[in-house]
């Protein structure tokens, strides 16, 4: 490949107290606690129960899991030494937005302005994957290509089944919570970067944005990185699970650029008929049906994961990432944290000890191990 399609991940994460197993506006003690170590690595974001940590750019997927379990790693002993858990999950169980603090600067505040309880109430929790391209003609191409992946893509990480002390229903709730923002969702197909960039300036024109930034999309070309940016994930416990994602989006981008170069493509569907099968990631995750635009069909997700990761096979040993991906094939069969949270409400009845498992499973820990870090009491 002449082109290095380097990779980088952003991981936001929910701030526990350890008393309680809710969510705690303490992201100052918690930055300064890391500052040391991870440096611009770690972040505020909107709300302060939430800290966001990003690796490097990393040249491959060895570089990137490195990465990540030293970012994760450290932000797990900086909570810790400051009396706090942090856990990986796409929304907080029981915790209700309401009751936490909104960070303070210029940019939330306009946010906040703008948006009003929508972005009050936007207590998600995301990862997203930058992958980089070659170039504006080829960044858009490839984003109007990747769409039709992005629904399998949430489906995988799906993390997100509770939302303020209820059972939704949906394996990720986070999507639907993030679907009220305007600019977001699948975006529309592009012909061109020119098409983008006047799509763009007009929205500025006209006020109702002032950078690309707040194009929220479940892929975007990132404003400043020159990467394709995929949104459209929950965040995932399992750090094994979070690097394989990352590593198929990869393998996506790099298999239909490798098309792309050949004048071989992959066929575009319209957005509304993507947005059907994002629904049904959303509401089923890796148990349920998506449906094969091509057959005209309904498909199990299971067999479609099996599907996709034969489309990237011929490309993931030039990435050197075939170790990295084999934790798809588990999700695809055991499930993902959605169906693991929910298993352990069935077993106990207790959003605690779904919270518990969570914190376990951020530090590394299996959730059959006894629960040396997250202590809190049930029912408390």
């Amino acid at each position: 490949m002449s082109h290095r399609f380097t990779i980088g991940v952003e991981e936001e994460f929910q701030i526990i107290d350890p008393a309680t197993g809710e969510l705690r506006s303490h992201v100052s003690q918690l930055v300064a606690a890391t500052s040391a170590n991870l440096g611009e690595q770690v972040k505020r974001e909107m709300h302060q129960s939430i800290v966001e940590i990003g690796t490097n750019i990393c040249a491959n997927v060895d570089e990137l899991t490195a990465d990540m379990h030293r970012t994760r790693g450290e932000l797990v002993r900086a909570a810790e030494s400051v009396g706090l858990y942090v856990a990986a999950s796409g929304t907080h169980p029981f915790s209700n937005w309401i009751d936490q603090v909104i960070s303070p600067g210029e940019r939330y505040k306009n946010i906040v302005e703008e948006l009003q309880q929508l972005a009050r109430s936007l207590l998600i929790f995301g990862m997203h994957v930058h992958v980089a391209v070659p170039d504006r003609t080829t960044m858009i191409d490839l984003m109007n290509m990747v769409r039709y992946f992005l629904p399998h893509l949430l489906a995988l990480s799906t993390s997100s089944p509770f939302w303020m002390g209820r059972d939704t229903g949906l394996k990720s709730f986070r999507t639907t919570v993030f679907r009220r923002f305007p600019r977001t969702g699948i975006p529309d197909h592009f012909n061109s970067w020119s098409e983008y960039e006047d799509y763009v300036a007009l929205l500025i024109k006209l006020r109702s944005i002032d950078n690309a930034k707040k194009i929220w999309w479940d892929v975007r070309p990132h404003p400043t990185f020159g990467t394709l940016e995929f949104r459209i994930c929950d965040v995932t416990p399992r750090i094994e699970d979070a690097i394989a994602i990352a590593a198929l989006a990869q393998a996506i981008v790099v298999k239909l650029h490798q098309l792309y170069t050949k004048n071989m493509g992959y066929r575009m569907y319209p957005r509304a008929l993507i947005e059907e099968n994002k629904w049904r990631a959303a509401r089923w995750g890796v148990e349920g049906n998506l449906i094969d635009f091509g057959k005209q069909a309904e498909v199990p997700m299971r067999e479609l994961g099996e599907e996709l990761l034969d489309f990237v096979d011929d490309v993931v040993d030039d990435l050197g990432s075939r170790a990295a991906l084999k934790p798809i094939q588990r999700i695809l069969r055991e499930g993902t944290s959605a169906e693991r949270q929910l298993r352990t409400y069935a077993q106990t009845g207790d959003l605690k000890a779904v919270v518990r498992q969570i914190v376990q499973e951020t530090r590394g820990e299996s959730s059959a191990q006894p629960a040396s870090a997250a202590h809190f009491p049930a029912n408390a």
